[in-house]
C-alpha cells in the first residue's frame, strides 16, 4: 500500500475508533475521553496493531493539544488570568518547586535511581505537571470553567504549561555540572522574556488589524484559515525558540482574546479543536500497553496511589494558603492530582537522553495513562464525596465558608435586592436597579469584581453565595427580592436552596445556564427562571410580530404565556429516560433521598398544592415513583400523592426529618378551614426574648407553633422552653381567625396562606 494512502487509512481508523469508543462511553454515561483512550489502546501497537504510521498520527495529534490550548487562551483571557494571578503564579510555581524538591529528597533517601539528583529533578518535573487537556475538558462538560475551583485549577495549569518550556530547555543539561544547569535556566528565561515581549507587541499592534482585515472580507473560510495559520505560526516560533508548540498556541489564544473578534474566533475554531483533541487522546491511548499494565498492575496501582495522594497533599494546602475556602482547595487538589499529557513529552526526551531506561519509561507511561483515565471519575465523584462529608456534623463546619472576607461599610438593612454574581448579567442588572434608585447588595467572591464594586460605590459582600453566613450578611432574611446570576449550575442550585432556607417567601429570580436546569430550579422554589437564549428569541419574535401588524397586547400575552409554561414550546422534546437522567445529574450535588410514603399517611390523596410540602418543611419534591413503576419527574401542583409512592426529595437533614414527621402524621396537616404562615421576630417585636410556653398561642388563639427557622436551620416541633430570638422565623398553623388575631405580636407584614 502506498505510504500516503496508508496514512489516510490510519487516520480514518483512529478517528473511527475514537468515535465508536466515545459513543460507547457516552451510552454508559461515562466521560467520552475514556472512550477515546480505550479506542486508541485497541488499534495501537500493543492492541490489534492496525496502525502502521504511528509517528505521523502522533504528529497530527499535536494539532489537537495545540488547538485545545489555543481555544483555552481565547476563552481564558488575560483579564480572567488576573483574577487568579496570585494562586496561578505563586501557587503554581510553589507546587512545581515543592513537587521536584520532595521527589529529589525521596529519591535520595530511598536510593532510587542511584545518587544522581538530576534524575530526581527529572522525575519531579514529570510528576509536577497536571493534565490541562483532561481537566479543561471535564470542566467544560460540567460548565465549571468560571467557578472558583475551575479558575484556580486553570490558573495553576497555565503556569505548569509555561514551565514546560523551561523544563525542556534544562533537560539536556541535567547530566552537566551545576553551572551548566544555571546557564540553561538563564537561557530559557531569556527566551521566555523575549517571546513574551514580542507577544505583547504583536497583541497590541499586529493581531487586531489583521483580524479586522480578515473580518472585513466577510468570508468564514478565509477568517478561519487566517486564524489557524496565525495560531500555528506562533506555535512554530515557540518551538524554534526551544519552548513548546503547545505554549505558543496558548499564547496565540491569549493575544486574540483581547480583540473584539474573540468570540467569533472561538466559534470557528471549536469544531477543529474537538476533532483534533479526540485524535490526541486516541494517540495517547495508542502509547498504552495493556499487557505491560496487566503484568505490572500492582506496581502501577501503587505508583498511581502515591501520585494521587502526594499531589493532593501538596496542592490542597497551597490553595488554602492563598485564602481560598477549604472546599475549593479540596476540589483543586483532587482535580490536579494526575500526571499530565505533557509528561509524555518529558519522558520521551528523558529516554532519548538516557536519563531513564525503557522499563522505567514504560512505568511512567502506564502510571500517567492510568491517572489520566481516573481523573474524570474523580471529578465526577467530588459532589457525592462532599454530600457524604456534609452529613457528618464534625466535618460540615470545615466545608462551609464561615464568614465573608470583606463587607462594604454601609449595607442596606431591609427591603433591598440581593444580586448574587457580578458577571456580565449581574453587572447589567445592577445598572438597571441603580436607574430606579433601589437599594441593593451584590455578593461575589472574585477580588477583581469586588474592586470594581468598591470603585463604583455599590454595597457588596465579598464571599461565596453558597454560604449561609454570607447570605445572612447580605441581609437575605430582610430582602425584598433576590437575583442569582452565577456561572455554574451547581452553585446556582445550592445558593437558591440556602436562600430559601433563610427566607421561604423570598421573591427569587434565577438565570438558567442550561435548558435542563429550568424545571429543577422551579422545583427548588425559584419564583422565576430566565434562560438567556430563549429570552433573546422571545424579544426578537415580539419585535417582528409587532412590526407585522399584530396587536402588541396580544403578542405580549403570548410571550408571557410561554414564560409561564417554562419555555416548554421552545425546548426540544426529550424522552422520559433523558428527563430522568438529567434530573439525577442535576440533583447529584444536593442532599437528596428517595423517601417511601408511609402507609396510611394523611398526605395520601392530597395534591401537592394542598400539602405545600416545600413551604411547610423546606424539602423540595423532585420526582414521584409510583407503585407500578411509573415515574413522574418535576410533578406539578395538581399531582396527587398515592399509596405506595416513593418521593425523590432534596433538602437539609433537618428538613428531610421534618418531612418524615409530616408524612407520618406526627405533625398536623392543614385542612380546608386552617392555614399556615411564617412570621418573623424583629428587634421591636413584643414577644422577643420570651419562651414559647409564655406565648401560649395554642390556648389563647387556637394556633400552634409548628417550626422555627434559626440561623438557616429548620427546627421541627420546637421545645416549649425555647426562647424567641431576633431574626427567628416562626411557622404558625391554625384557624384563619386565630392567625389574624395573633398578628399584633409581630411587626413584619405577613399574611395567612390558605391551604
Amino acid at each position: 500500500m502506498q505510504e500516503d494512502f496508508r496514512l489516510i487509512v490510519d487516520l480514518v481508523s483512529v478517528l473511527a475508533v475514537a468515535a465508536c469508543g466515545g459513543l460507547f462511553a457516552a451510552l454508559l454515561r461515562q466521560p467520552v475521553l475514556l472512550g477515546y483512550l480505550i479506542g486508541g489502546m485497541i488499534v495501537g501497537p500493543a492492541g490489534l496493531g492496525l496502525i502502521k504510521e504511528i509517528i505521523q498520527i502522533e504528529t497530527l495529534a499535536q494539532f489537537g493539544v495545540a488547538f485545545l490550548l489555543f481555544a483555552l487562551g481565547v476563552e481564558f483571557s488575560l483579564a480572567e488570568l488576573k483574577k487568579v494571578k496570585a494562586i496561578a503564579l505563586g501557587g503554581g510555581g510553589l507546587q512545581i518547586a515543592l513537587t521536584i524538591l520532595i521527589t529529589v529528597l525521596v529519591c535520595g533517601v530511598t536510593g532510587a535511581w542511584g545518587a544522581l539528583p538530576a534524575k530526581g529533578v527529572f522525575l519531579g518535573s514529570i510528576l509536577s505537571l497536571s493534565s490541562t487537556a483532561v481537566v479543561l475538558k471535564c470542566l467544560m462538560e460540567r460548565n465549571e470553567t468560571e467557578t472558583p475551583h475551575g479558575q484556580v485549577m486553570l490558573g495553576i495549569l497555565v503556569v505548569q504549561d509555561l514551565a514546560l518550556g523551561l523544563m525542556l530547555a534544562v533537560l539536556p543539561a541535567l547530566h552537566q555540572p551545576a553551572e551548566s544547569i544555571g546557564f540553561a535556566v538563564l537561557t530559557a528565561l531569556l527566551r521566555l522574556g523575549l517571546f513574551a515581549a514580542g507577544a505583547i507587541v504583536a497583541g497590541i499592534w499586529l493581531i487586531p488589524p489583521l483580524l479586522r482585515l480578515l473580518a472585513r472580507t466577510e468570508s468564514r473560510e478565509l477568517f478561519l484559515l487566517g486564524v489557524v495559520v496565525l495560531c500555528l505560526v506562533i506555535a512554530l516560533i515557540t518551538e524554534y525558540l526551544g519552548l513548546s508548540i503547545e505554549m505558543g498556541a496558548f499564547v496565540a489564544g491569549l493575544m486574540i482574546s483581547e480583540v473584539e473578534y474573540a468570540d467569533q474566533t472561538l466559534t470557528y475554531v471549536e469544531p477543529l479543536r474537538d476533532i483534533f483533541a479526540s485524535l490526541f487522546f486516541a494517540a495517547i491511548g495508542m502509547l498504552i500497553d495493556p499487557v505491560f499494565l496487566w503484568n505490572n498492575l500492582e506496581l502501577i496501582l501503587g505508583l498511581v496511589a502515591i501520585v494521587f495522594v502526594g499531589k493532593f497533599l501538596i496542592i490542597t494546602p497551597l490553595v488554602k494558603l492563598f485564602r481560598y475556602p477549604l472546599k475549593t482547595a479540596l476540589i483543586a487538589g483532587l482535580g490536579l492530582a494526575q500526571i499530565g499529557e505533557f509528561s509524555f513529552v518529558l519522558a520521551s526526551e528523558g529516554q532519548a537522553l538516557g536519563l531513564v531506561s525503557r522499563q522505567i519509561y514504560l512505568l511512567i507511561l502506564g502510571t500517567t495513562a492510568v491517572t489520566l483515565m481516573l481523573t474524570p471519575f474523580v471529578l465526577r465523584l467530588v459532589p457525592f464525596l462532599f454530600n457524604f462529608a456534609e452529613t457528618m456534623p464534625w466535618l460540615k463546619p470545615y466545608l462551609e465558608e464561615q464568614q465573608p472576607r470583606d463587607v462594604s461599610e454601609e449595607l442596606p438593612l431591609k427591603d433591598h435586592v440581593v444580586v448574587c454574581g457580578y458577571g456580565r448579567v449581574g453587572r447589567n442588572l445592577v445598572k438597571l436597579l441603580q436607574l430606579q434608585q433601589l437599594p441593593m447588595v451584590v455578593v461575589d467572591q472574585a477580588e477583581s469584581r469586588i474592586q470594581q464594586l468598591r470603585e463604583a460605590g455599590v454595597p457588596y459582600v465579598y464571599g461565596n453565595c453558597v454560604s449561609l453566613h454570607v447570605l445572612e450578611t447580605a441581609g437575605v432574611n430582610h430582602a425584598k427580592g433576590m437575583a442569582i446570576a452565577l456561572p455554574d449550575p451547581m452553585s446556582t442550585r445550592l445558593c437558591l436552596k440556602r436562600a430559601l432556607e433563610l427566607s421561604p417567601e423570598l421573591d427569587l429570580v434565577v438565570r438558567a445556564t442550561q435548558n435542563r436546569n429550568i424545571e429543577v430550579l422551579y422545583q427548588l422554589g425559584a419564583r422565576e427562571v430566565v434562560q438567556p437564549e430563549f429570552e433573546a428569541s422571545l424579544e426578537m419574535a415580539t419585535h417582528l410580530l409587532t412590526g407585522l401588524g399584530l396587536s402588541p397586547d396580544v403578542v405580549q400575552q403570548q410571550m408571557q404565556q410561554i414564560r409561564k409554561d417554562h419555555y416548554l414550546d421552545l425546548r426540544p422534546e426529550r424522552s422520559a429516560f433523558e428527563v430522568s437522567r438529567d434530573l439525577q445529574q442535576a440533583t447529584s450535588d444536593l442532599n437528596r433521598r428517595w423517601y417511601p410514603l408511609p402507609s396510611g399517611s394523611p398526605l395520601i390523596g392530597m395534591s401537592l398544592e394542598e400539602t405545600d410540602m416545600r413551604y411547610l418543611t423546606g424539602a423540595s419534591l423532585m420526582a414521584i415513583r409510583r407503585d407500578n413503576g411509573d415515574e413522574i419527574d418535576y410533578p406539578d401542583d395538581q399531582t396527587k400523592l398515592a399509596e405506595g409512592d416513593r418521593l425523590l426529595v432534596v433538602g437539609a437533614d433537618e428538613e428531610l426529618a421534618a418531612l418524615a414527621e409530616f408524612a407520618k402524621g406526627q405533625v398536623a396537616v392543614p385542612g380546608e378551614n386552617s392555614a399556615c404562615q411564617w412570621n418573623r421576630i424583629n428587634t421591636d417585636s413584643p414577644i422577643l426574648g420570651k419562651k414559647l410556653a409564655d406565648l401560649a398561642s395554642s390556648e389563647q388563639y387556637e394556633v400552634q407553633i409548628q417550626a422555627i427557622r434559626r440561623d438557616g436551620k429548620f427546627i421541627r416541633s420546637p421545645d416549649e422552653n425555647m426562647d424567641l430570638r431576633d431574626g427567628d422565623q416562626v411557622l404558625l398553623c391554625g384557624s384563619l381567625s386565630g392567625l389574624n388575631q395573633i398578628q399584633h405580636l409581630f411587626t413584619v407584614n405577613s399574611y395567612p396562606k390558605p391551604l
